[in-house]
């Protein structure tokens, strides 16, 4: 992470809006610092949607893999006729 990502939390009480104005325009997520120490991240709303659906679909592999492993599948075959079967019975 780049020095300029990395901000002291007093330099968030004095610049929100700056800051907010920064993070919208150019994306990079912005370390908050106390005491020297990293204790928060801040990043527009856009990018934290992208991570929220990255993190979705990831969980979907690993289900989907824990099932394989599992040997919890189907043949598409057999769920397309039991979704056929279902429709036939409505």
């Amino acid at each position: 992470m780049k020095p300029s990502n990395i901000k002291p939390i007093s330099f968030l009480k004095a610049n929100a809006s700056e800051m907010l104005r920064d993070l919208d325009q150019n994306g990079h997520p912005i370390v908050i610092t106390q005491n020297g120490v990293a204790k928060a991240v801040m990043q527009d709303v856009r990018s934290y949607e992208k991570t929220q659906e990255t993190l979705a679909l990831l969980k979907l592999l690993a289900l989907g893999s824990q099932q394989i492993e599992r040997e919890e599948i189907e043949a598409s075959s057999e769920v397309i006729s039991k979704l056929r079967n279902r429709l036939n019975d409505r």
